[in-house]
């Protein structure tokens, strides 16, 4: 196995601090629902429309991610970086309910764009033997900057500012990272294929033989999205509406469970290094529906925590997969588009949209367990599909797994 040059270290470093603060802000609008609820007068619908909304900027990501082809994967990593940081200070000042959407929006729209950003990085500059490890690992980051917020967000609710105090602290590293980019070099690849993306419209993807591939990707995000974007963000709500947990039970539950799962997170990567993507899906893909069924239907605080390591794990453990699977299935002229079609543009429509259908059933069902529950028929349907659409991409170089 080849060792990692010098840069290749940095870079890695680098990735994996940036997308820390995509998990950071994820769990942030999790941990702060109850308390936005409160605060801003919104039912339990209302507050699942407010997800729903802020999550389009996710869709809208595509705008920024379609230039990483063209512009290169550089600049448009340093345009997210840098709209991302106002915007989460921007959402720490917002006086009302709509000024706080847009401003999460607009966090969405670059975090969004700068995570999948990194996943094309870490796939065109590290050995072909070690890109699942690679994008496990950053993809872990997010899951470890999901740790430090819950574990930050029960003392900084108690500050004068309150739940606004969360985006204040969380823009200190980021401005930080804004000035280590400095070191940030192109993609080798990009450079090798300057020009070859110059000029083409968006939709050119859809008159190349990759189209089918885009349209089989975008249906395995969205499918996925249906459970993994919800298994997380309403876990407080159903612990304390459902289960009586106090604020202090459920910040110590999320903060045991994203502890025990780190180790999990962490190793998916190198999981599919090991016995390759596919089997590697039907392992972390299976964890990820049981781990949401039990930990919106067990009672108790140690079995409920026990079965959240497993959802924390499944709603971060299937990013990997579907990086990997994304990044290597399609040429690098295509891999940004790529990326915005499949995952921003069609598969997130489930992202947008799950929450605002979970908050109706919620109020429905009179609990939020069966609601959430229901979502887990999501990924199932997807693992089936990538055995029966995907090849095996293990320790193959990306010119090889890209051919149609």
């Amino acid at each position: 196995m080849s060792a990692l040059t010098s840069y290749q270290k940095k870079l890695f470093v680098f990735l994996s601090v940036a997308t820390l603060f995509e998990g950071y802000d994820f769990i942030a609008l999790t941990q702060l629902l109850p308390e936005l609820r409160q605060a801003m007068n919104l039912s339990e619908a209302e507050g699942g429309r407010l997800v729903s909304f802020i999550n389009i900027g996710t869709v809208v990501a595509f705008v920024l991610l379609r230039y990483a082809d063209r512009l290169g994967r550089r600049r448009v990593l340093t345009i997210t970086i840098a709209g991302y940081t106002a915007f989460t200070f921007l959402s720490g000042l917002a006086p009302g309910v709509i000024a706080f959407a847009l401003c999460q929006f607009g966090a969405r729209v670059f975090l969004t764009a700068e995570w999948a950003i990194s996943m094309v990085y870490a796939a065109e500059e590290f050995p072909a033997e070690r890109r699942g490890t690679v994008i496990g690992v950053i993809q872990g980051c997010s899951s470890l900057g999901s740790i430090v917020c819950a574990g930050l967000v029960p003392t900084l609710l108690q500050l004068p500012w309150g739940w606004r105090s969360v985006y204040f602290v969380g823009i200190v590293p980021l401005l930080l990272l804004a000035y280590a980019r400095r070191g940030l070099k192109e993609s080798r690849r990009f450079e090798q294929q300057v020009g070859q993306a110059a000029g083409k419209s968006f939709f050119h993807i859809w008159s190349t033989p990759y189209k089918r591939r885009v349209l089989q990707m975008a249906i395995v995000w969205g499918l996925t999205y249906l459970c993994t974007q919800n298994a997380v963000t309403f876990w407080k709500e159903f612990a304390i509406s459902d289960r009586n947990f106090t604020d202090k039970q459920v910040a110590l539950s999320i903060t045991v469970a994203a502890v025990a799962s780190m180790p999990l997170v962490f190793y998916a990567g190198k999981l599919l290094d090991q016995v390759g993507r596919r089997i590697g899906a039907v392992i972390i893909f299976s964890l990820a529906v049981v781990g949401v069924l039990g930990c919106y239907g067990f009672t108790g605080w140690w079995p409920l925590t026990g079965a959240l390591v497993l959802g924390i794990f499944g709603a971060s453990g299937v990013l990997p997969v579907l990086n990997a699977f994304t990044a290597e299935l399609f040429p690098t002229e295509l891999r940004g588009d790529a990326f915005a079609w499949s995952n921003n543009v069609l598969g997130r429509i489930g992202y947008v949209l799950s929450p605002a259908v979970v908050g109706v059933l919620a109020e429905q069902f009179g609990s939020w367990g069966p609601a959430v529950q229901l979502t887990v028929i999501g990924p199932a349907i997807a693992l089936v599909l990538m055995l029966l659409w995907l090849p095996e991409t293990k320790a193959r170089e990306l010119e090889e797994t890209a051919a149609v």
